[in-house]
């Protein structure tokens, strides 16, 4: 398989920019909730929370559908591309529908259950919020189906223009919702189950054209293929597992944080937010290499596999340079308009320089590399070295650091940075190795 500069470019500039927007319209949505008060702000973010656990399941799902997809393309088997399409899609809308109908049912109990100390009208906004949320679960899985498919076809400016047109849908939404209508927690909630479903249905009439590379049949979707789908759930359940343990660890070390007093609780949720700006490169460049790799996989292509290896991570740690240098210089500016203490401030800034440097040096490796080892097969490999890693290194060192060493918030940047640095040498040594040359996705 050849990929051309201009391939690589049309790939990875529309994915940036779509996680770009979806982070930056965030922003303006928990802006505009805001205005509805203290109660819906924390209800709203506790619940999406919440929500991300089954976020990342779907992801993870899409994930393992696209690695079979890009396979099959790089095989040009087109019968065989399009049956994994349609059990992607079967299985997404059956495994959503699932947890949309659990949700519904025990969203109040499990909701005390996480969040139980919270004031009444914090619970009665996130009951209100999460009951309404729920009903979006199917459009993002339905979603993320259609978008491993155009993904894996290396066609992302398509999910970058229906990211944008949802976006817009949003935003418009939640100002009518609040401004006009005066809804509440409803106001902002309903407007993003609008655009989550126009999303799911725009992406989903899209996959039906048959000049595609890959493309849905209603054959593929309406019965059951245990084998093909059996290929997905390998890649994707090992990815499924590895995600949901890295945010029960996260909640856990937000507790930790919880003991290290207010300013530094405030310090970390803005670093925070200014760390997921700054890890756009390397969330970006997972997705590439999963087209890329796995298409190179499935054309038995295994020079042209270790060659784009080189070639993205040259791309990834260049592109990752240039883009954490510029977050880490206008971080002043963004600090500008947030009403924190000198202290605090100062505090973020240190925050943000110790995860950009090691955003840029380690990520890279930790991250869009350990993607590319699974667009190979090596999903357990993975699996097993990123679990360890995020709960030994990281929730230990996290306790040790920030406790024992009384470093705060500090020690919890760290122990993360120490985690990624790990993970990093790991998965490199697994790539020069060849291990990831001898798995096999598709027969």
């Amino acid at each position: 398989m050849t990929f051309t500069n201009k391939d690589l470019k049309n790939m990875i500039i529309p994915l940036f920019f779509e996680q770009l927007l979806v982070m930056l319209v965030g922003i303006i949505d928990t802006f505009i909730v805001s205005f509805v008060g203290e109660s819906a702000v924390s209800g709203v973010s506790l619940v999406n929370s919440f929500n991300t656990i089954f976020i990342y399941l779907f992801t993870a799902l899409a994930s393992g559908g696209a690695v079979v997809i890009s396979q099959y393309i790089g095989r040009k088997e087109q019968e065989a591309t399009n049956r994994a399409s349609g059990q992607l899609l079967m299985f997404s809308i059956v495994f959503s529908f699932i947890l949309m109908i659990l949700v519904l049912i025990f969203n109040e109990s499990l909701l005390r259950l996480l969040f139980g100390r919270v004031e009444n009208s914090v619970m009665q906004a996130c009951i209100t919020y999460l009951r309404i949320s729920a009903y979006s679960y199917p459009a993002l899985a339905i979603y993320n189906a259609g978008a491993a498919l155009y993904r894996s076809m290396a066609k992302t400016s398509t999910t970058m223009y229906i990211s944008i047109a949802s976006n817009i849908i949003n935003c418009i939404g939640n100002c009518i919702g609040v401004f006009v209508l005066h809804a509440g927690v409803a106001g902002v909630a309903y407007p993003s189950l609008i655009a989550r479903v126009f999303s799911a249905v725009v992406i989903t009439f899209l996959c039906f054209n048959k000049t595609l590379t890959t493309y849905y049949e209603k054959k593929h979707i309406f019965v059951f293929d245990a084998k093909m789908l059996k290929r997905v759930l390998n890649i994707a359940v090992p990815n499924g597992i590895e995600q949901g343990i890295f945010q029960l660890v996260k909640v856990a070390l937000s507790s930790v944080v919880a003991l290290f007093g207010t300013y530094q609780i405030a310090a970390n949720g803005v670093a925070q937010s200014i760390w997921s700006l700054a890890a756009l490169v390397g969330v970006t460049m997972g997705p590439v290499f999963i087209t890329v790799i796995g298409q190179c996989m499935g054309a038995k292509d295994i020079d042209n596999a270790h060659y784009y290896f080189k070639k993205l991570m040259k791309i990834t740690v260049i592109f990752s340079i240039i883009w954490n240098v510029f977050i880490l210089l206008i971080t002043p500016l963004f600090l500008q308009y947030y009403q924190l203490s000198s202290e605090t401030k100062h505090l973020v800034f240190v925050l943000v320089i110790i995860h950009n440097i090691f955003n840029t040096i380690a990520f890279p490796f930790s991250g869009p590399l350990s993607n590319g080892l699974r667009a190979t097969g090596d999903v357990k490999y993975t699996m097993i070295v990123s679990i360890l890693s995020t709960v030994v290194v990281r929730g230990i060192l996290s306790i040790i650091f920030g406790i024992t060493f009384n470093l705060g918030v500090i020690g919890i940047a760290l122990a993360m940075c120490v985690d990624w640095s790990m993970r990093a040498i790991v998965f490199h040594l697994r790539y020069k190795s060849d291990k990831w040359t001898q798995f096999t996705v598709i027969e």
